[in-house]
């Protein structure tokens, strides 16, 4: 089609500017040189390698929203369609290193000599060593490409963590999409009408455009509820048009006429932007009283944590018999995975007869602890061997942080990546658990763990990435009159991050959460260092539980 739009003495177009999100097979660029007549009306042929979607500044995805299901169901060593997902999958992933000029040492979660590993169990070394092979051409084909590792590439899958996809989360992204009918960021709300008349639906996007969202979006829902108020009396105090409005009664002179029309543009975005925030977490927190999510949150942190057991289940279950399917069915997914002996054969059953789940909910739960696999149902107690207080008699999959200050309820819960993270920053992840495609260079061995020693008090100074960093500007300055200001961290944080460590990339197979998301976030800041999160889709929980009934459907036991 180029070819003929482009071709012959009246072409469609003089000049021609191509861009290709994907490498080009030889024989098509052959073609293009051969055709003497379009070569000289080309003026720019590039390829971008732009094979992946962001979700924000530290996450994207591959846009494989089934692989959950093509590699991890029964035969997938011999599908045609588990192929092709790995092999693209592997290209997008490469490409994100071939567009930034990263150069990865590649690591990958594995499993242990002595065991019989199935294709599941192989998923990650498999797209280690595909994304390894991709990225290594890119030397002798990428003009200015590292020579040398710049970065560290953690592959995993979500049989890491089998909580953090089904858990109640009480952060302010995770909440507007695990609670409202969202459509990917689209959220649609009712504001009051400019005319005073019946509310307005009004279609948003929650995105790194809002400041608001850039500020809130992984705060805890009492704390986002709390700075929303406070900026909007803030706001509504200091601003000239808002003060002008609330003169009831009094005539206005033509210099406060003057001031309002002056602030009436900008006072009218920042009133609307507030306003759908108010009314968001306002829904939000409608929705935790009528459905009696604080109970039901804190008895999961507390299976979580060790600090509740079956007794605490069924005395719930008792009690809450109203409450939803979706509901009870987490609660179960996260009991299971922290008692699994408890679902062994029938054990299980009485338990979920009482919680009135069906037999096919009964197959979720066993699918899920089938991703867990033989060599990983004791890692979930903690990817790392955790002393809890001997006081403690019952198991928990977690241990509290220790320095971290629990400022709201329901503030303790943390993905495994989190500890995973910091544990890679340290240079400890054990090597017989997590391999490694390449040896990294010395000079990449000491920057890998330079970052982590600075981080900790150490003299050395930050390793230093090879790109050039961006500062942002989406967030507005501190103590401005426009509401949008308090204590947004990113805002004064891009500025100290100008320079920083290397950038470690994480990939989990499987769909990746919101709360991975937001470690990843919260780590770059604590580490100096950014984290960078890919996975197959971004799922919330509900998402994640019907693809566990697909996967049912495949794989029965």
């Amino acid at each position: 089609m180029f070819l003929s739009d482009m071709s012959g003495r009246e072409p469609l177009y003089r000049k021609a500017f191509i861009y290709f999100s994907s490498p080009v097979p030889k024989d098509l660029l052959s073609r293009l040189k051969g055709d003497t007549s379009v070569l000289p009306r080309i003026s720019a042929l590039r390829e971008m390698n732009l094979e992946y979607f962001a979700m924000d500044s530290q996450g994207y995805i591959t846009d494989h929203d089934r692989a959950l299901e093509d590699l991890y169901c029964e035969g997938a060593e011999n599908s045609r369609k588990a192929d092709m997902c790995m092999s693209t999958m592997a290209t997008r992933i490469a490409t994100v290193f071939a567009s930034l000029k990263e150069f990865p040492f590649v690591r990958y979660r594995a499993v242990k000599d002595d065991d019989e590993p199935k294709f599941r169990d192989l998923v990650c070394k498999k797209l280690a060593a595909s994304v390894w092979d991709t990225i290594s051409t890119y030397k002798s084909t990428i003009p200015n490409f590292p020579k040398n590792e710049t970065c560290e590439l953690l592959i995993l899958d979500r049989s890491i963590d089998q909580i953090a996809p089904v858990i109640h989360e009480w952060f302010y992204d995770a909440m507007c999409h695990d609670l409202l009918d969202m459509d990917g960021n689209k959220y649609v709300v009712e504001i009051a009408s400019k005319s005073g008349g019946d509310p307005e639906k009004k279609e948003v996007l929650l995105e790194d455009h809002d400041p608001v969202w850039l500020e809130l979006r992984h705060a805890h829902i009492a704390d986002a509820s709390e700075r929303l108020s406070d900026k909007m009396t803030t706001f509504m105090s200091k601003n000239k048009a808002a003060q002008l409005q609330q003169k009831d009664g009094e005539e206005l002179s033509t210099r406060d006429l003057q001031k309002m029309v002056q602030s009436m543009p900008q006072y009218n975005e920042v009133k609307e932007k507030l306003s759908v925030h108010v009314e968001i977490a306002g829904q939000i927190n409608q929705i935790i009283r009528e459905e009696g999510l604080r109970d039901l949150g804190q008895l999961e942190q507390d299976l979580v944590f060790g600090d509740a057991g079956s007794k605490e289940v069924i005395n719930y279950l008792r009690s809450n018999q109203d409450a939803s399917y979706e509901c009870k069915l987490r609660l179960m997914l996260i009991y299971a995975t922290v008692y699994p002996e408890k679902f062994e054969a029938d054990k299980a059953s009485k338990l979920m007869q009482l919680a009135k789940l069906s037999q096919d909910e009964a197959k979720v739960v066993k699918t899920l602890l089938s991703l867990e696999g033989a060599d990983n149902k004791q890692k979930t107690r903690g990817t790392f061997s955790l002393k809890f207080n001997s006081q403690k008699t019952k198991t928990a999959a977690r241990k509290d942080k220790s320095g971290e200050e629990e400022t709201w309820q329901l503030f303790r819960f943390f993905p495994v990546l989190e500890e995973l993270i910091e544990q890679l920053t340290k240079g400890n992840l054990p090597k017989d658990e997590y391999g490694c495609m390449n040896e990294p260079s010395p000079v990449a061995q000491k920057a890998n763990t330079g970052g982590a020693q600075s981080a900790r008090g150490g003299n050395q100074s930050n390793p230093h990435s090879v790109r050039s960093r961006r500062t942002t500007n989406l967030v507005r300055p501190r103590n401005s009159d426009d509401g949008y200001s308090s204590d947004s961290v990113i805002g004064h944080a891009q500025n100290d991050f100008k320079k920083m460590g290397q950038r470690i990339f994480i990939f989990i197979v499987g769909g990746a959460t919101r709360s991975e998301l937001r470690v990843c976030h919260k780590l770059t800041t604590k580490l100096r260092r950014e984290i960078v999160l890919g996975s197959t889709s971004v799922d919330d929980p509900n998402h994640y539980i019907t693809k566990l009934k697909n996967l049912s459907g495949i794989e029965q036991n």
